[in-house]
């Protein structure tokens, strides 16, 4: 009884030891996951702010539904009889008819789509995102079904892995440059829909065949097991069967996927985007309509934080673009969610 009493007194100082080690350490993790959701939170209440302070007003509606609703304009700002006035083009083109006022007479300070709304770029971001998603769930999700169900572990599908991987850490801009080469000159797409949706597709593929391939792993093996005894092929076996208990899984990285996509500066600056344009795509030429270049949102933001000076009359523009991109972003996100959760019911219920 005395020695075990003893080596349970010499086992108490190691475990105090062990319980202090790993509450330090816990209380690292702890500090350094509360300083990421810090630093972010502190992020986004910085462009709402701002980007609702340019957007708010006195009266209603209370909020500026034009900077939704408009194309972008440049803004001018120039002094005229001692007095600084700030005016957007068509405000200015009035002006000059109305006064009398020379335009070489003025000391013109133009500020590039600082004025108006930011309605083409909305529009063509969604228009890529939904364009880039069908091809990249067609093509991604065949690719995961073959290598998940189809296809025998052997060297050269361990290298085909190995690639996808590799893949997925190659810089946007490698992307961007391809699309460029191949689909914009070689092709002679132009910077198009066509050239953006299938440069932004190679970019997620490799996140979309992983995370596919996952998915139907998961799926229990005793699922195609009971199916195959009943007498179905194989392909009724993955169709009938494993991939609606994959398809929240799939959808999911998809539509996240195109989150992270979406965000993409370089690939949609070579193949897509245009700087400004005031028509939406649906108001051109229809036999032209896959071969036009759209504005895109992080394109015109990466303009108007770039080319603009900070100051009140940008202020809109700018943090009213970045507060826009980011509720689109968490529009899609947020989505993503509640698919899964529609279809962990749906799949609870059968």
């Amino acid at each position: 009884m005395r020695n075990q009493e003893k080596n349970e007194g010499s086992f108490r100082p190691r475990r105090r030891r062990r319980s202090l080690r790993d509450k330090a350490v816990i209380g690292v993790f702890r500090c350094c996951a509360y300083g990421v959701l810090g630093v972010l939170a502190l992020l986004v209440v910085l462009i709402f702010s701002r980007g609702l302070a340019g957007l708010l007003q006195a009266s209603p509606p209370f909020l500026e539904t034009a900077f939704f609703t408009e194309a972008p304009e440049n803004l001018y700002s120039f002094s005229h009889d001692g007095e600084k006035r700030v005016m957007t083009a068509g405000e200015f083109n009035r002006f000059t008819e109305e006064e009398g006022v020379e335009v070489a007479e003025l000391q013109l300070e133009v500020l590039s789509y600082a004025a108006g709304g930011i309605l083409p770029a909305i529009v063509g971001t969604v228009m890529l995102v939904l364009g880039t998603m069908v091809i990249t769930l067609g093509l991604g999700g065949a690719a995961a079904i073959y290598l998940s169900e189809f296809s025998r572990d052997s060297r050269f599908i361990r290298l085909i892995r190995l690639a996808i991987l590799n893949l997925a850490g190659v810089p946007s801009i490698i992307y961007g440059l391809f699309g460029l080469g191949v689909f914009v000159f070689f092709l002679g797409w132009g910077q198009s829909l066509l050239a953006g949706w299938f440069t932004l597709a190679i970019l997620a593929l490799p996140l979309v065949i992983t995370a596919g391939e996952e998915a139907l792993r998961a799926v229990p093996y005793s699922v195609r097991e009971a199916s195959l005894s009943l007498g179905a092929s194989r392909w009724q076996t993955i169709w009938k069967n494993v991939l609606p208990q994959a398809l929240p899984g799939l959808l999911t990285s998809t539509i996240l996927t195109m989150v992270r996509v979406a965000g993409e500066t370089a690939p949609i600056l070579f193949t897509a985007a245009l700087a400004f344009r005031e028509t939406l795509p649906w108001e051109g030429d229809p036999a032209g309509f896959f071969l036009q270049g759209v504005m895109a949102l992080p394109y015109h933001l990466y303009i108007v934080a770039t080319r603009l000076p900070q100051e009140e009359a940008t202020q809109m523009a700018q943090y009213g673009t970045a507060m826009t991109f980011l509720l689109l972003l968490f529009i899609m996100s947020f989505g993503a969610a509640l698919l899964r959760r529609h279809y962990r019911k749906k799949l609870s219920l059968a």
